[in-house]
């Protein structure tokens, strides 16, 4: 008698255990959550501009480092929101920003093309517009404002390159295929406070061998903390799948090129952004 109590206790216990079980479980098997992205106002002057926000699932208590991605010239597109994202997912707080305003992508490289050039054409607004992207992203909660780098590709590594030569105060610049030309290079000894990373494609037909001897004069004058990775055989825009397979066009994506850029990216946060 006794035996068969404690064999329908024991049973009806089993049973209400289940649902918990089955729930832990699943929890268990459950994806970690992942990088959160939604888009991010901020103005420059009366420019209204739409940038995208990432933020890892987990921020760190003393805040976490931070990234700004400035895009190529189509805009604020696809590829820099997914940079944007990967570098969340790393852990750092990125801010992929708007240089056109209003979250404005081209239509094609003629615009493109026109859109970027008011940039070049003037280095002080290239350098205030990007500023006003790295002042949203320092405002952002969870950010170690000390541990700010800025990264950019083509046009973007353009503009990257232009806040370190303007002396802008953040940790590091990285150039993924950017242009290496400026009207406005750095002024001379210690204007240049970021460290520098310029990651080049060795046959990129827009950024000639002249112009890589000319950017070396240059961080060499000011004294410049930088290095340079030239990636045989890459051209333009190596990093961007969309730019196609084909490397006679001046621009394709090189799978290889990519990958070492990234690897090179990463170990250069990790000095970056090393806690002392």
């Amino acid at each position: 008698m006794r035996t068969s109590r404690l064999l329908a206790a024991l049973a009806l216990a089993a049973g209400a255990l289940a649902p918990l079980l089955g729930r832990a479980a699943h929890a268990a098997d459950a994806p970690s959550a992942g990088p959160a992205a939604a888009p991010l106002a901020y103005t420059h002057g009366d420019v209204a501009c739409v940038g995208q926000l990432a933020k890892p699932a987990t921020l760190a208590a003393g805040g976490n480092p931070a990234v700004l991605v400035v895009h190529d010239w189509m805009g604020c597109g696809d590829f820099a929101k997914r940079r944007a994202e990967q570098l969340a997912a790393a852990g750092y707080v990125a801010l992929a920003l708007d240089m056109y305003g209003g979250g404005k992508v081209a239509s094609g490289p003629d615009e493109a093309r026109a859109l970027a050039t008011s940039f070049y054409k003037d280095p002080p607004l290239m350098v205030a517009r990007a500023r006003a992207g790295l002042d949203a992203l320092r405002k952002v909660e969870g950010v170690d404002g000390k541990r700010i780098a800025a990264i950019g590709f083509c046009f973007g590594g353009s503009v990257s390159l232009q806040l370190a030569r303007a002396g802008e105060d953040v940790a590091g610049v990285v150039s993924f295929h950017g242009g290496l030309k400026t009207s406005a290079p750095a002024k001379g000894e210690g204007t240049v406070k970021a460290k520098v990373l310029v990651l080049h494609g060795g046959a990129d037909p827009y950024v000639p061998p002249a112009d890589v001897a000319a950017f070396m004069d240059e961080m060499v004058q000011a004294k410049a903390t930088w290095r340079m990775e030239t990636y045989g055989g890459a051209v333009h825009a190596f990093t961007n799948p969309g730019a196609g397979s084909d490397p006679s066009k001046g621009a394709a994506y090189d799978a290889d090129a990519d990958a070492r850029s990234k690897q090179a990216q990463d170990a250069f946060f990790a000095e970056l952004f090393a806690k002392k």
